[in-house]
């Protein structure tokens, strides 16, 4: 990863999926501002200045070969409308975790799935990956749907694993293996 540009990938429906600029903090700020994002995800941002460091910890993880990590852009403007991440990489043994988010005004338009089946595919095909994890709260349906129809396979579910605001949640274990 780290002797390379982390790739401009291009998925159906028009999406494009790029690497995060500093440009983009006011978008990430207002994504965690979001209620549904800010409740299923434990991070928060307070800041541009806040969301400029974590764009650049996302970068930060290309270089240490870690993360991969895009904005991804919809529509004819190319807005930012979500984020897809290939989390937790160990090259050595084959593996990653996934994780994505859609802003309010582009949710039910099938873009996680979109983005998240065109980052996998990219991790599994083209970086060499051969495993691909997912989790989220079993009582995050849409995220249970995203995972189905982007070809992650219910695995199993853990018991109070994850913490919320509203407490502990069990999570669903989903999983895409590679060829």
């Amino acid at each position: 990863m780290r002797h390379g540009d982390q790739p401009i990938l291009v998925a159906p429906g028009g999406l494009t999926l790029r690497p995060w600029l500093p440009s983009d903090a006011v978008t990430v700020l207002a994504a965690y501002a979001d209620p549904e994002i800010r409740h299923w995800h434990r991070r928060g941002v307070a800041s541009e200045d806040e969301a400029r460091e974590l764009i650049a910890r996302w970068s930060r993880g290309w270089a240490d070969e870690t993360t991969a990590c895009w904005a991804v852009l919809a529509g004819e403007r190319a807005d930012v409308a979500g984020r897809v991440a290939i989390r937790d990489v160990d090259l050595e043994v084959g593996q990653g975790e996934v994780g994505y988010w859609v802003l309010p005004a582009a949710r039910g338009s099938g873009i996680a799935v979109r983005a998240l089946q065109e980052a996998s595919r990219w991790a599994l095909d083209e970086l060499g990956l051969h495993r691909l994890s997912l989790g989220h709260s079993v009582a995050n349906t849409a995220s249970c749907r995203v995972a189905d129809r982007a070809g992650f396979r219910l695995e199993a579910t853990l018991r109070s694993v994850l913490l919320h605001r509203d407490g502990w949640h069990d999570m669903h274990l989903h999983a895409r293996i590679g060829d």
